[in-house]
């Protein structure tokens, strides 16, 4: 992998987002600290997103991008971004993400860009009716990000979340595309677990169960706002086989309708959790 310097630690987004040219179409990042001590699925997701668009012109706008996480990626090393120019079209334009450790692929995204068309607008889901975020508890793991529970219903198996990205913002178009795809890594395995038969275990307690992102989409209907709060608003669609997937909608708070995510989720019981003590 590169030795290229980076800091220790980036202070906002926009330094997750400065990738280092390595390479024709090759991107080399930075990674966010964790607490659970790999790397955020959300930041590569971002950061794969970011990969694509530096190989587009600047005229078209991301609407699509779906991903597969493959394996845990390692904080301590930098990642590699391989970006494949599949298709260059009038109206749309097709790249292909694949992102290297030194233990292969850890992750591979494919984002779909437009030419922007003024055409018909029209919207039809809205938000719930939550608090403002100002009201809301914080739930925040990060400095990087903020985020707030507006909605619990584990009966309904809904999970909403307010959402900001903090930090000074990047000069350019794409950089609300590439904010909202990082924080939306951050609610699908809430709203997943709203309906599983093992609930979450109150702090100080070991969780039971050990969770993944397995794959995500994102679909981007509008430009979203940046450094502005988002509600991501998410319902469970059930469990099979350890797999779990969680559908939901993206609002500003003035109720646009500015995208939709959808992700499966993996959880397992950790190895030995049922055995007695000593």
């Amino acid at each position: 992998m590169s030795s290229i310097p980076f800091p220790a630690q980036p202070q906002s987004l926009a330094d997750l987002l400065m990738l280092e040219p390595h390479g024709p179409d090759t991107f080399i990042a930075a990674n966010l600290d964790t607490p659970w001590g790999r790397v955020f699925g959300g930041q590569v997701f971002a950061q794969g997103l970011r990969a694509a668009s530096l190989t587009v012109d600047d005229r078209y706008v991301v609407h699509s991008v779906r991903a597969y996480f493959i394996r845990g990626g390692e904080l301590a090393e930098p990642i590699r971004f391989e970006v494949d120019r599949i298709r260059n079209g009038k109206s749309f334009v097709t790249r292909r993400v694949v992102a290297r450790q030194s233990a292969g692929a850890i992750f591979n995204l494919d984002a779909s860009f437009q030419l922007p068309e003024d055409r018909a607008d029209v919207q039809v889901w809205t938000p719930p009716d939550v608090p403002d975020p100002e009201r809301c508890e914080s739930i925040s793991w990060s400095p990087l990000h903020e985020r707030r529970i507006a909605l619990l219903d584990r009966d309904g198996g809904r999970f909403a979340v307010w959402q900001k990205v903090a930090g000074p913002a990047m000069n350019e178009a794409v950089f609300g595309a590439c904010a909202l795809a990082f924080v939306s890594d951050d609610v699908p395995m809430s709203a997943a677990r709203t309906v599983h038969p093992i609930p979450p275990a109150p702090p100080p307690h070991p969780d039971i169960l050990m969770g993944a992102s397995l794959d995500h989409a994102t679909w981007f209907h509008r430009p979203p706002p940046v450094g502005e709060w988002l509600l991501f608003d998410l319902f469970a669609q059930g469990w099979h086989g350890g797999r779990g997937l969680a559908f939901g909608h993206v609002f500003t708070t003035s109720g646009l309708h500015v995208a939709s995510i959808a992700q499966e989720v993996l959880v397992r019981e950790r190895p030995g959790w049922d055995q007695p003590e000593g």
